[in-house]
């Protein structure tokens, strides 16, 4: 999957007005605008927000996990991650335990 996230030089909590000045480039999901990642605690933040960004495809999850990586490595947050599949609380890798 092709990166698209680009650094970005806007650090510390964004506001509404600030978010729609922020390029595509910026988010994890860039389509959708969602999860922007101008530095690592909006990254901490995409990772731990992940399994819970409603209305996108598995294809947008993929493109923002390899996005969420590019960001994680450049802001230096240490992501053990390799799948996005392993990302939230409620991952989305099926669970055979509770069925039956």
């Amino acid at each position: 999957m092709r990166v698209t996230w680009k650094p970005h030089e806007e650090h510390g909590k964004l506001s509404t007005a600030d978010k729609k000045e922020l390029p595509d480039s910026a988010y994890a999901f860039p389509e959708k605008r969602k999860e922007p990642m101008s530095d690592g605690s909006h990254v901490r933040n995409a990772i731990a927000r992940f399994d819970q960004v409603k209305g996108v495809t598995d294809d947008e999850r993929e493109q923002a996990f390899a996005n969420i990586q590019a960001a994680a490595h450049h802001c230096q947050v240490n992501m053990t991650e390799t799948h996005w599949q392993e990302l939230g609380k409620k991952p989305h890798i099926p669970n055979s335990a509770g069925k039956g």
